[in-house]
């Protein structure tokens, strides 16, 4: 993958010096709120991206080059405090599996997945999965750094679920490969990252936060709240994509990515709220409110997502099930 053109100060300062070249400290000053501020957003993936796949352009192995981790540690103050103020919140009682199920059903954000069955065009469902693919061609691969950090119940629980997304050992039947099939089918470019250069901040974002756990063992139990909510929010929403899909003239095999994800993470959401953010928590009850930290940072820029694209497509209302139906 080769470095994405820069979106400001921030951003061209990280791959100047990916580059190789020497450059003054640029101040990190955001610009409204941190989900929205391309210039952050795309710096933070970049940085973040480095403990992936790199970049094959860079002149720099920039991994663990000082200058970049302290800049990447400054970039993270501003997105971690927008975090912590619009989507922490106090434990209410009740097992963790329970809070985590009425964060789901609470969740009444724009219903993208009804749009996308019943109305959006070729183009519009081009332009979801297109962004989608920012996330889903690594897909798995941010919640497996929490593997080495768990024991016991959680990490056997974390393991059968990471499993699964990585096709059971058979490369065929990874998520990600799966959805490089829906991508050809709708004549996107399917290489890794390939869209990351034109992709909105809040796409940036989604795949930004599930790294800002990974990277740090501090945000464990938010690593696993945030992969909790998205195994509770995921099946009934890929029934609405492959409908979709199928609508817009897509074969089984073109539209199995969505439908793979109907069937197994209808089990992934139990093993993910009582076997692995339970067992978690039985362990270290202190973690309750992180676990439901990242879960609601999960619903919370999915919510945002929905909205960029509804607002972009210029969709008001329309008919939907009701909001306990789906969850995004």
């Amino acid at each position: 993958m080769q470095l994405p053109p820069p979106r400001g100060p921030l951003s061209g300062w990280l791959i100047s010096r990916l580059g190789g070249r020497r450059t003054d400290e640029v101040a990190v000053v955001g610009s409204g709120p941190s989900w929205a501020d391309e210039d952050l957003q795309l710096a933070l993936w970049i940085a973040y991206e480095l403990h992936y796949r790199g970049f094959q352009d860079a002149a720099l192995d920039g991994q663990w080059d000082p200058e970049i981790i302290a800049f990447r540690n400054r970039l993270e103050r501003p997105w971690t405090a927008w975090l912590e103020a619009n989507c922490r919140m106090m434990p209410t009682g009740g097992t963790v599996a329970e809070q985590l199920r009425a964060l789901v059903e609470a969740d009444d954000g724009p219903k993208l997945s009804a749009y996308l069955r019943r109305h959006a065009t070729l183009e519009q469902f081009r332009e979801f999965v297109a962004n989608r693919s920012v996330y889903q061609l690594k897909e798995a691969d941010p919640h497996s750094f929490g593997i080495p950090r768990l024991d016991g119940a959680a990490k056997a629980a974390l393991v059968e679920i990471q499993a699964d997304e990585y096709g059971g050992g058979r490369p065929e039947r990874m998520h990600a490969e799966l959805f490089r099939t829906t991508m050809r089918w709708l004549g996107l470019n399917d290489a890794y990252g390939h869209y990351v250069a034109t992709a909105p901040a809040v796409t940036l974002a989604i795949s930004n936060v599930m790294s800002l756990f990974a990277m740090h063992q501090r945000w464990t139990p938010a690593l696993l709240g945030h992969l909790a909510a998205l195994e509770m929010t995921s099946t009934l929403p890929n029934r609405q994509y492959a409908a979709g899909a199928a609508r817009l003239g897509a074969t089984e095999a073109q539209a199995r990515y969505f439908t793979e994800h109907v069937e197994a993470d209808a089990v992934h959401e139990q093993i993910a709220a009582h076997d692995l953010c339970g067992s978690y928590v039985s362990e270290h009850p202190a973690a309750a409110g992180d676990v439901l930290f990242g879960a609601s940072c999960s619903l919370t820029l999915d919510r945002l997502f929905a909205e960029h694209l509804l607002t972009t497509w210029k969709v008001d209302t329309y008919d939907a099930p009701a909001p306990s139906a789906i969850a995004r």
